[in-house]
């Protein structure tokens, strides 16, 4: 009698569990088949802040925010980021093999480490999940970017990105971004100053495109050779 209690538990777990990952495959699946035809007008990440804002009375600043078509962001923006975050995003179906190869085979000589996150991956955690560091967040970002792959074209997946990308404390995207930075619209976005916000984007709560250090010029003057190469999605 309690083997087959037992049974019936277990059996019950189970099913629980595959109901419970169908419904996660659902739901995420719907939201990503929804913003392929709506711009989002907030991301995960901007409702995690506020409410760490308010139930545990972290920082918090009022995000900048305004969504802009990519036709309405500079051409030497995106081929600025594309220098220097993915340069095979129109390649890759979302994960950078070759990228990854270089990076483990860096970490087994002990030289600097660097990331593969591709244009996809960001866009992916940008979107859809708050900034945490835990092992579920990297799942769900892997999730999120095969479905993104999945269901949107490169030119939307890059669209997605530039409104939704981490510029700075309070700057969310490549509108607000251009607006702090250099007072003006993204459209009117100069190479040198295109390549100057795609510098700061590994790290754009330490580095500034108002004071640039060394380190960020030098990674402005490499973008910027890298640029003419680009495509213009």
């Amino acid at each position: 009698m309690k083997k087959t209690q037992r049974r019936s538990f277990s059996g019950w777990i189970l099913k629980a569990f595959v109901k419970l990952v169908l419904l996660l495959v659902c739901l995420t699946l719907f939201q990503v088949v929804a913003l392929k035809y709506v711009n989002p007008p907030f991301t995960v990440n901007m409702v995690w802040e506020r409410l760490r804002h308010e139930l545990f009375d972290a920082p918090y600043v009022i995000p900048a925010y305004e969504w802009q078509s990519l036709s309405a962001i500079s051409p030497h923006l995106q081929q600025a980021v594309i220098a220097s975050e993915d340069q095979r995003f129109l390649t890759h179906h979302g994960f950078d093999f070759e990228e990854i190869k270089i990076v483990l085979k860096n970490m087994r000589e002990n030289k600097r480490f660097r990331g593969a996150s591709t244009i996809t991956m960001q866009a992916a955690r940008s979107v859809f999940l708050p900034a945490t560091r835990n092992p579920l967040r990297k799942l769900a970002e892997a999730w999120y970017t095969v479905l993104i792959e999945l269901v949107w074209d490169k030119p939307r997946i890059l669209e997605l990105y530039l409104n939704t990308v981490d510029w700075g404390t309070g700057i969310v995207g490549a509108q607000a971004g251009a607006r702090v930075y250099f007072a003006k619209n993204a459209d009117n976005l100069t190479p040198e100053q295109a390549a100057l916000m795609a510098a700061i984007l590994p790290s754009p709560h330490k580095w500034s495109a108002k004071d640039p250090g060394p380190h960020v010029k030098n990674r402005q003057k490499h973008i910027l050779q890298t640029m003419p190469a680009m495509p213009i999605l």
